[in-house]
């Protein structure tokens, strides 16, 4: 049976020692709520790493007493830990993808142990893993994850999710690593954010550092189909509504309340990170306290820090900063009735969270950048029969879903004044209405619901990509068409050239082909049975260069020109009356273009034109090319030609001409027994179609295609070739 593994960086429990005696006590935290419905309902593992363990005998008590609990631990050194966790996950990416470049800190070091804490993730991941089991992994610390495991398993089901946000490209491409972590991500089926526009940034840097396009958030690497798509994470809103109600809560806020005070209880529950805004709440509080001289003594402030990376400096200074600005604000403002602020620097127990949720009249989360921020539904969830009134960052996630919180600017201090001021005089009946309305929001697309879209996302991805109608040529299947050229009377190879033989190249005058190939191609031309047939879209003139001392037939410009090798040099002749007339009128249009993109440039072959924007600037160049196409349709509809769209080009030529009708020119002439054909672009359909049933016909790369058969890589076709070559000198004459 089939199960999912989920990865991430802690396991969802804590392990402490009492007495000697090792205590499990499972974690509160966002991804352990919201994955443990998944946990508990299905056939799964979780794999994580259990905190500092350094005792051989205490790693081999903690995996014995995990087991049952389906999870499976991942030991780390100290050293390790530094380097990865604190190191380049909390000094590099952190503050990197939360848009704080001035904390960011680079070091090869950090890196390699990165690398290093994420191939021993991978390799335990590996250690259970079974064919047609779903892998779920889960944020920053583990993005080179999901590329490890795909090397490894190309067939694997694999989902990621980011719990934090992605920053903008302009942010993004500053990491000298960024290209790894892109490949580490791509490796995943599905790669999951909290908000769209996480998601967006996403798809701007792969499209501009590696020139992914997208279409439907769904792009094409590695011969994959991957899905980009946004998932807001949710809580366990049933729980928190319940426990406001709960004797528990009742007894702490028996203790908190004060009937004869009359004042507004703001609440601010956060863990220590520049990222949350914490000093820049207490200066908006200040500043209101200044503005608002009648609001003294009638307005009150409750901050809780949780302790967090105590033994890094700069967030010790942080918390040194907070100490002086509340002392400040209590010191200017406050007397011995009233204390503005009641500051807290220590955890709580769950139930002294939600009465602190339940008791204050107002939420203020005002973080600077945040991937969601669960506090702010959580404030919402545990005010079922209270008032109460939301101020929320819209630099938050969250802010996308609870649009009837009063969204703020949280580097604006006046914006932040305002919003309290209008949250303690907004009437009851707003109140309650403002929190229907995000309540209904929060409680349908709860933390279950979540985790379920997530998984349910992925089977869909997976199925759709295993129903794709792509026939992958296996090795069994080169063998049967070895047996059958082998056999083969008349056999007709016709190929095409760029993206098939060769790779792409910035310049079309680059992709010459190497010694092997030709060597290959002479070969397989030799002898007596096999007639080759190279197919392309490029010049007569170029192609009769890179084949000169090649005896094969050649098809150029997508079939305009067909060239007859006969010995004494190939006679072209045109596939049909072709005109270039029309050349002048179109060239100054593409001249506009190359003007306006730069690293754009024009090639002329004598029956087409062609717009290359490969070394251009990838979102520019996509924009440009889209309008290109939009003149051109116009402007040609009434000249006989036709536009065609390449990789990273714009092609206008005679309409009518294709490979499809080259290759029934081809059949016509060598009536061959056996018909071999391979090509990469849409353009080669035409080919693919104009086949007889019994063709072999093959895509390279792993798209949809008309064709029989898919093959991943121009080195995969290569591979075929020097098969089919080796078969025929040992079983044909030449």
């Amino acid at each position: 049976m089939s199960k999912i593994i989920i990865v991430s960086n802690r396991l969802p429990i804590s392990i402490s020692k009492r007495e000697g005696k090792l205590l499990f006590r499972r974690s509160s935290g966002g991804l352990a709520t919201g994955v443990s419905s998944i946990h508990k309902s299905k056939e799964t593992l979780w794999i994580g790493w259990p905190g500092l363990i350094s005792s051989s005998q205490e790693k081999a008590n903690i995996t014995k007493e995990l087991r049952p609990r389906k999870l499976v631990p991942v030991f780390l050194t100290q050293k390790k830990i530094e380097k990865y966790y604190e190191g380049f996950s909390n000094r590099t990416i952190w503050p990197l993808f939360h848009y704080f470049s001035e904390h960011v800190y680079y070091d090869e070091s950090l890196w390699r142990a990165y690398e290093n804490v994420n191939h021993i993730f991978a390799e335990q991941v590996l250690n259970f893993y079974d064919k047609g089991d779903m892998i779920w992994v889960h944020d920053y610390q583990l993005m080179l994850v999901p590329s490890i495991l795909r090397d490894r398993y190309p067939e694997a089901s694999v989902g990621f999710f980011l719990h934090i946000p992605f920053p903008s490209f302009e942010i993004f491409r500053t990491l000298p690593w960024r290209q790894q972590i892109l490949d580490g991500l791509l490796g995943a089926d599905l790669i999951g954010f909290h908000t769209f526009d996480y998601a967006r940034h996403f798809l701007s840097s792969i499209l501009r550092l590696k020139g992914l396009e997208q279409e439907m958030q769904t792009v094409y690497y590695n011969n994959r189909y991957i899905r980009i798509d946004s998932f807001p994470m949710g809580i366990d809103y049933k729980k928190y509504a319940a426990a406001s109600q709960s004797h528990a809560v009742q007894k702490y806020l028996d203790r908190f309340i004060d009937p004869k005070r009359n004042r507004k209880i703001i609440v601010s529950i956060d863990r220590l990170d520049y990222s949350k805004g914490l000093v820049q709440r207490l200066e908006a509080f200040q500043l209101f306290l200044e503005n608002n001289p009648e609001y003294h003594g009638k307005v009150e402030f409750i901050l809780l820090v949780v302790p967090s990376r105590v033994k890094v400096e700069y967030y010790r200074q942080l918390k040194k900063k907070i100490d002086e600005y509340v002392g400040r604000i209590n010191g200017i403002f406050g007397n011995m009735e009233w204390t503005p602020v009641h500051y807290f620097y220590r955890s709580l127990p769950y139930y002294a969270l939600i009465s602190l949720f339940y008791y204050a009249d107002i939420g203020l989360v005002t973080p600077l950048r945040d991937g969601m921020n669960l506090v702010a539904k959580e404030f919402i969830a545990c005010h079922q029969d209270k008032p109460g009134v939301l101020i929320l960052s819209e630099m938050a996630g969250a802010a996308n879903e609870l649009g009837a919180a009063i969204l703020i600017n949280p580097n604006d201090m006046n914006d932040i004044v305002s919003a309290i001021k209008k949250a303690i005089t907004m009437d009851i009946a707003e109140q309650k209405e403002r929190l229907k309305h995000m309540q209904n929001q929060i409680s349908r697309y709860d933390v279950e619901k979540w985790a379920g879209d997530f998984m349910t996302q992925l089977e869909e991805v997976i199925r759709i990509r295993d129903e794709s109608g792509i026939n992958v040529l296996t090795p069994e299947i080169m063998t049967e068409i070895e047996n059958k050229v082998t056999l083969a009377k008349n056999a007709l190879c016709i190929l095409d050239y760029d993206g098939t033989l060769v790779p792409f190249t910035n310049q079309p005058e680059q992709a010459k082909p190497s010694r092997e190939l030709v060597a290959l191609l002479r070969t397989l031309n030799n002898c007596k049975s096999v007639h080759v047939v190279i197919v392309s879209g490029r010049d007569r003139e170029s192609l009769d260069a890179f084949f000169a001392d090649l005896d094969v037939d050649i098809v150029a410009e997508h079939g305009a020109w067909i060239g007859n090798s006969e010995g004494a040099g190939r006679q072209w002749h045109t596939i049909a009356p072709l005109s270039d007339e029309w050349k002048e009128e179109i060239r100054h249009i593409l001249d506009r273009y190359v003007i306006r993109t730069p690293g754009s440039f024009i090639e002329e072959k004598e029956f087409s034109l062609v717009w290359h924007y490969r070394q251009s600037d990838v979102g520019l160049g996509q924009q440009r090319a889209h309008e290109l196409r939009e003149t051109l349709s116009y402007i040609t509809a009434n000249l006989n030609l036709q536009v065609l769209e390449g990789a990273k080009i714009v092609e206008v030529k005679n309409s009518g001409i294709n490979k499809g009708r080259a290759v029934e020119q081809l059949q016509q002439r060598f009536k061959p027994d056996f018909i071999l054909v391979a090509g990469d672009d849409w353009t080669d359909e035409d080919m693919f179609k104009a086949l007889p049933q019994e063709s072999w016909s093959i895509k390279v790369g792993m798209q949809r295609s008309a064709a029989r058969y898919n093959l991943k890589s121009y080195e995969s076709m290569i591979e075929l070739l020097q098969r089919i070559s080796k078969r025929m000198m040992n079983e044909k004459d030449y």
